[in-house]
């Protein structure tokens, strides 16, 4: 679902103009300009505004300019729509030709139904010893390679620096109890939610049941319940009634459930953004969303970072991490030597130096990770690296139709409708008809 988005903003695509020809285009001759054929291909990325815009737009530019016998037509999609958009365009045999992978259950599935392409013989060995093994690991399913990773996402706390001074808080929660007392001591500061949370788009919501299951799940039990989709462990009942516990102590933004994730001021960035609220649990694609949104449209200058704290005694290992690694896919359709070119090109140093740049976010290849600078990054790689144990997003690992049944699951859960139950009681349901 994840993951995610970038740098967002409300623009909505729809299918129908994006034609056939997308899947593969003229792919006589096709590859990346050296058989002497032209090759047309459609990227999909969520990058809707600023500098993710512009990312997209130069890499395709710098690449056709390589590459003079391939077009890139570039689709910028709302990341709240991405998903559903791409699943129907690939049902329909009229999906991008490249287009962001979430991974996890969702990859699995476009595997099974024969709509993402194996490109695990295009992987360039540069490409491999630029990313790492663990990296490109995250992108397979037995053994084959279905994308190419782009960017590092970890999963914490982002907050503002000031505002915690201001409320007296000096250092960042490592417990959950830690972060209790710190949310009393942020309510006693006028005109600020303690955290922020775009609960209208259900994922952001879902987060804080996703943690609270990785502090009381054991890494084997996530792991095996994304093939099982059992749930039947007591920890996802126990995820759920700490989630119901900290809902009561009330430390969101007052209409939470109504407030949008990443687009415009009044979105739970844009709290962060504008410091109407202390902190913010997202991805490590928050600094660019977030930055898009100051009234300066720069990076917020106090931001901080810290993972979700660990709660001493539950079954998971303390300082596993949720996030993993987002990537670029090949349709099964597309014209494989351009579309893998094109790939193996997004992980070259020089373009994911210009990737962190736009988004602000950790890039995957670990030579483009020296010039990171801001300290927040720089302390989410260091916890990704050393963490026991890193899943990707719940809604992502156990696929769409699990991951959406639990999302609005949990939303109901926020508005009283629901209890710890009800959660697991969803998923079970959907993973049966998955």
């Amino acid at each position: 679902m994840r993951a995610r988005t970038y740098v967002a903003a409300s623009v909505v695509l729809a299918l129908g103009g994006l034609g056939l020809a997308a899947c593969g285009g003229d792919s006589s001759g096709g590859g990346g300009g050296g058989g002497g054929g032209k090759v047309t291909m459609t990227l999909w990325h969520n990058a809707t505004t600023g500098p993710g815009v512009a990312f997209w737009q130069k890499a395709v530019k710098d690449f056709q300019a390589a590459h003079p016998t391939v077009t890139i037509k570039i689709q910028a999609i709302q990341n709240e729509d991405l998903d559903g958009k791409l699943q129907t365009a690939l049902n329909a045999g009229s999906g991008p030709d490249l287009f962001l992978q979430r991974g996890g259950g969702k990859m699995a599935a476009m595997v099974k139904a024969g709509q993402v392409m194996d490109i695990t013989d295009a992987v360039t060995p540069a490409t491999r010893q630029a990313v790492g093994a663990s990296a490109v690991a995250a992108e397979q399913i037995g053994g084959k390679t279905y994308a190419i990773p782009i960017a590092v996402l970890p999963g914490g706390f982002w907050y503002s620096q000031d505002v915690f001074t201001k409320a007296g808080i000096t250092g960042t929660p490592a417990t959950l109890a830690d972060l209790q007392a710190d949310l009393t001591k942020l309510k006693g500061v006028p005109g600020i939610a303690p955290i922020a949370l775009g609960g209208k788009d259900a994922w952001p919501a879902a987060h804080y049941y996703y943690f609270f299951a990785l502090r009381e799940c054991s890494a084997d039990t996530i792991t095996s319940n994304a093939t099982s989709l059992a749930f039947d462990d007591p920890c996802w009942l126990k995820a759920g009634q700490r989630l119901q516990d900290f809902v009561a102590s009330k430390p969101f933004n007052a209409g939470f459930l109504t407030t949008s994730a990443q687009q415009g001021a009044g979105s739970s960035a844009g709290l962060l953004a504008n410091h109407k609220a202390a902190m913010e649990l997202m991805g490590a694609w928050d600094p660019g969303v977030i930055g898009s949104l100051t009234p300066n449209q720069k990076p917020l200058p106090d931001l901080g970072w810290f993972p979700f704290p660990d709660i001493p005694g539950g079954g998971g290992k303390p300082g596993s991490i949720l996030g993993g690694v987002d990537g670029y896919s090949c349709s099964a359709r597309a014209p494989k030597p351009a579309c893998t070119d094109f790939l193996n090109f997004l992980d070259t140093t020089p373009v994911q130096e210009a990737y962190y740049t736009a988004f602000q976010a950790p890039p995957v290849n670990t030579q483009a990770q020296g010039v990171v600078t801001e300290p927040y990054l720089t302390s989410v790689m260091t916890a990704f690296n050393k963490a026991p144990f890193v899943s990707q997003w719940l809604d992502t690992e156990y696929g769409q139709s699990v991951g959406n049944a639990l999302n609005t699951a949990v939303v109901n859960l926020m508005a009283g409708k629901g209890g710890p139950q009800d959660i697991v009681t969803a998923a079970k349901n959907a993973a049966k008809k998955a």
